[in-house]
């Protein structure tokens, strides 16, 4: 795949759970839409979800409850920067437009996405041999050790691995959640003795060409304070792609 075609799809899922559409991100206004139903959310996306703030750069695409239309408009149209509406000073604003429905912000995350030159650049070599797993490889790794790059809530959805082995102990592990129907969420996990080797750049790097292999997107998802985590995505041959905010009722 070019990059091109990589933002392609990932403007398509984007604008789906969003419901607007690809080119609405990059608008020179900000867009706000109301809930609707969606054709296939991600496997992550757990509703109800009462706001969703999506950035791609140009400017802020929200998609929320009908009776939040007006005063998110409103708000949006107060700032000086697309960025402002990530920063913590607005998102107090925010949770007050949230309140008389019972919600708050709840998820603030930065997404990435392969580079093809640069995720052929950063392939390089572990100090552990790798091995390619599959589901059938999963079944007693699910335990907190490989949290990260396995989901115990939604197994059925992990449908590639990379491991890094010293002997026969599994000591980092790359999985691959098929979350969307195009594009396979990438997970990190290396046990603390053997961090700061170079195994979670070299992992994540070979499932990523694995998953192109078939056919699919991979793509990478980070906490904004997760400086170790954005530091691999980088190190692997990704790029930062859009940003999200997600509010959901408190309860």
């Amino acid at each position: 795949m070019t990059n091109t075609e990589i933002l392609d799809i990932a403007l398509a899922q984007s604008a789906n759970n969003c419901c607007c559409a690809p080119g609405d991100f990059f608008s020179t206004e900000n867009v706000v839409r109301a809930s609707s139903a969606r054709e296939v959310l991600p496997a992550y996306f757990e509703l109800p979800v009462v706001c969703d703030l999506v950035s791609y750069g140009s400017n802020v695409v929200a998609c929320c409850e009908e009776e939040l239309v007006a005063p998110i408009t409103a708000w949006l149209g107060t700032l000086d920067a697309v960025h402002d509406a990530f920063e913590t000073p607005e998102l107090y604003r925010l949770n007050e437009l949230l309140a008389p429905l019972s919600a708050r912000v709840q998820f603030q995350a930065e997404y990435f996405l392969p580079d093809v030159d640069a995720l052929l650049a950063a392939e390089r070599s572990c100090p552990f041999e790798m091995r390619v797993l599959g589901p059938d490889d999963f079944r007693d790794l699910y335990v907190p050790a490989w949290s990260n790059a396995l989901c115990d809530k939604r197994p059925q959805l992990d449908v590639l691995g990379v491991g890094a082995y010293d002997g026969e102990t599994l000591v980092g592990l790359a999985g691959c959640s098929a979350d969307c129907a195009q594009m396979w969420q990438i997970g990190i996990d290396v046990l603390p003795d053997y961090r700061r080797q170079g195994i979670a750049a070299a992992l994540t790097n070979r499932i990523a060409r694995e998953t192109f292999e078939r056919d699919k997107v991979p793509f990478y998802c980070a906490a904004w304070s997760n400086v170790r985590s954005v530091r691999n995505a980088l190190a692997s041959g990704f790029k930062p792609a859009w940003v999200e905010v997600t509010a959901r009722p408190i309860a």
